[in-house]
C-alpha cells in the first residue's frame, strides 16, 4: 500500500554562517520514513515563516524564492506520481535521490528472471536442455503471480526480496498453485538461482536465502515387480501403435535408458564392451554423465525387431521412439490390458531397471550407478531404500502368515504329567 507523501521545508540553525544566514532543507515523509536533502540556499533566520514554509514579504526577492520552494515541492510530487502511475517502489529515500538525480540502476526481479531465462534459450543444446528452460520459465510464471498477487504489482526491486518474501512464495506456490510440497521446493531453488545471480553482481548487499533450506520430502518410488514387467513383455495382443510403446517401453527396462536418452540413441553408442558383447555407452542428455550398459538379451531383442523400420534404415536412430506425451499416453492404454494398476509413464521403466532387474538381482548399487549415469552414489540410493522398505513390507506380511498358522496349545497339553 502506498502512503502519503509530506513535503517541509526548514532552516538548519546548525548550519549558520557568519552572517546570521542558515541553509534551508526539504524533508521528505512516506509511511514515518524520512528523506531529508539540502536545497543549496541560504536564508535569514528571522524571515523564515515556519508556519507557511516561506520567507516572509512582498519584495520581488522574496516572491521569486518562495516561487523556487513551489517548483521544489511540485517536482518532489511529480516524481511521486510518476512512481505510484508505474506501480513501482516508493520511499521517501527513492524520492530524493530520483530529484538529486542519484537514484542509479534499480535492479528488479522480474527483468533479471528474464535475462537468465533469455540467456539460457540462446545456449540451448550448448549446456542447457529445452526441459530446463521450461522449468524456468514456469518459475517466473510463478514469481510473477505471486508478486502480483501479494503486492500488487508488476515487479518489484530485487533488494525487496528477504526471507519472508521466500517463505511466501513457498506458501503461495502449494496453496495458489496446488504444488506439491517436492515441486513447489523445485520452483523456489529455481528462484533462488536468480537471487544468487544478482548477490553475486552485487545488486543487493544480503543474500536473503542464507536462513532458507531446501527441504525434501522422500517419495516412494513406482517400479514394475517382475511378475508384471513378464506380463507386459510376453503380451502379445497389442495393436501396432501400442506394441511399440510397449517395446520401447521394456528396452527401457532392460537398460535404465531415460526417455531422452532412449529417443537420441544412434548406431555410433552401441560397442563392443570389454568382454566382447554389446554395450550402450553415451553420454546422458540431462546431466551428460556417460552411461555405460552391457546389453541383456531382451533388449537386444527389441533393437533387431526394429532393425528394419525405415526410421531405423534413415539413420534417425536405433529405435523408432514417439514423443513423450503420446508415449505415456498409450502405456496409459496399455497397463489396463495387461491389468497393471500402476501409472506407467517411461520414467518408470527406468526404476524398474534399478530396482527389479539390477539391485534385486545382486547387482551392486555402484555399478548400477554407472549405468544409469548418476554423478552422485546419493541418487541411487533412493533406489536401495525403496527395495528395503519393499523387504520390510513382505517380512511383515510374513510375520502375520506365521502368527495366524500358529495352532494355540491347551492348557491340558502343556500340562506334564506327574
Amino acid at each position: 500500500m502506498y502512503g502519503k507523501m509530506n513535503i517541509l521545508f526548514y532552516p538548519k540553525k546548525s548550519e549558520k554562517n557568519e552572517d546570521g544566514m542558515v541553509m534551508l532543507y526539504a524533508r521528505v515523509t512516506i509511511n514515518g520514513k524520512r528523506g531529508e536533502f539540502s536545497l543549496g540556499r541560504r536564508v535569514e533566520e528571522h524571515r523564515w515563516d515556519s508556519r507557511g514554509g516561506k520567507l516572509r514579504g512582498t519584495v520581488m526577492e522574496v516572491s521569486n524564492f518562495n516561487r523556487f520552494l513551489d517548483n521544489v515541492k511540485n517536482r518532489l510530487y511529480d516524481i511521486y506520481d510518476a512512481l505510484l502511475k508505474e506501480r513501482k517502489d516508493i520511499s521517501a529515500t527513492i524520492i530524493k535521490n530520483i530529484y538529486l538525480g542519484k537514484e542509479g540502476k534499480e535492479y528488479m526481479v522480474l527483468e533479471i528472471f528474464q535475462e537468465h531465462n533469455d540467456t539460457m534459450e540462446s545456449l540451448l543444446d550448448k549446456g542447457f536442455t529445452k526441459g530446463t528452460l521450461q522449468r524456468y520459465r514456469a518459475a517466473y510464471k510463478h514469481v510473477s503471480g505471486y508478486i502480483q498477487h501479494n503486492y500488487h504489482r508488476n515487479d518489484i526491486p530485487v533488494r525487496r526480496v528477504d526471507h519472508k518474501f521466500i517463505t511466501g512464495l513457498e506458501h503461495f506456490l502449494k496453496s495458489k498453485k496446488n504444488c506439491d510440497h517436492n515441486t513447489a521446493i523445485k520452483y523456489v531453488v529455481n528462484f533462488k538461482k536468480i537471487i544468487r545471480i544478482a548477490y553475486a553482481n552485487q545488486w543487493i548487499t544480503k543474500d536473503p536465502f542464507f536462513h532458507w533450506k531446501a527441504s525434501w520430502k522422500t517419495k516412494e518410488k513406482q517400479y514394475l515387480t517382475q511378475d508384471e514387467l513378464d506380463a507386459l513383455r510376453d503380451k502379445k495382443s497389442f495393436l501396432p501403435r501400442l506394441d511399440l510403446v510397449r517395446d520401447i517401453f521394456v528396452f527401457c527396462c532392460y537398460t535404465g535408458l531415460a526417455y531422452s536418452d532412449v529417443k537420441q540413441l544412434k548406431q555410433e553408442h552401441l560397442i563392443i564392451g570389454v568382454n566382447g558383447d554389446r554395450w550402450i555407452k553415451m553420454p546422458r542428455k540431462k546431466t551428460k554423465a556417460i552411461s555405460s550398459i552391457p546389453l541383456l538379451p531382451p533388449a537386444e531383442e527389441i533393437i533387431l525387431k526394429y532393425c528394419e523400420h525405415p526410421y531405423v534404415l534413415d539413420g534417425k536412430g536405433v529405435l523408432p521412439v514417439l514423443t513423450n506425451q503420446k508415449s505415456n499416453a498409450y502405456l496409459k492404454e496399455i497397463a489396463d490390458v495387461c491389468g497393471i494398476n500402476k501409472n506407467l509413464t517411461t520414467h518408470l521403466a527406468r526404476h524398474t531397471f534399478a530396482t527389479t532387474v539390477t539391485l534385486s538381482n545382486g547387482v551392486s548399487i555402484s555399478t548400477v550407478s554407472k549405468m544409469l549415469g548418476h554423478r552422485s552414489l546419493k541418487t541411487t540410493q533412493i533406489y536401495a531404500k525403496v527395495l528395503d522398505s519393499k523387504i520390510a513390507e513382505e517380512m511383515d506380511r510374513l510375520k502375520e502368515k506365521i502368527k495366524t498358522s500358529e495352532v494355540p496349545i491347551s492348557k491340558n497339553e502343556s500340562t506334564i504329567e506327574q
